[in-house]
């Protein structure tokens, strides 16, 4: 017969798988893509105002000229540092003022953001962001 576990002890142990549960669950939310819209693409030619190659997310912001003459930012979110690396991005793929054209699911709110699906640098050359699904 096994002894039995103090019941401050089982309550610890729950604490601890909920907790386990809970901060997985806020992880998988956070990878989850949801806030873009899977049936849609734009596609915009711009100019790099921002690259960021850092986890957990990939950030490449660019200015793309607007109807009224003036620009405007739209911030594409792509898959994580490993991710962009296997698809063959680098730190130094793209700089500020660089010519790109993004393709990518827009935000669902209509603000100007998307998920990078893939990228057309200035050269030719054809990126894709390794999204691996939803992250």
């Amino acid at each position: 017969m096994q002894p039995k576990l103090p019941i401050m002890k089982m309550r610890m142990i729950y604490l601890a798988v909920l907790a386990s549960l809970v901060s997985s669950s806020i992880a998988l939310a956070h990878h989850s893509g949801v806030m873009f819209d899977a049936e849609k693409e734009v596609t915009l030619k711009g100019t790099i105002k921002e690259f960021t190659f850092e986890n957990p997310h990939v950030s490449i912001i660019i200015s793309v000229p607007d109807e009224k003459g003036g620009s405007m930012d739209w911030n594409f979110e792509a898959a994580s540092v490993r991710g962009m690396a296997q698809a063959g991005w680098r730190r130094s793929t793209v700089k500020f003022g660089d010519s790109i054209t993004l393709v990518g699911r827009p935000l669902k709110d209509g603000r100007p953001g998307a998920q990078l699906v893939r990228a057309i640098l200035a050269d030719g050359t054809l990126l894709k962001s390794n999204l691996g699904g939803n992250y």
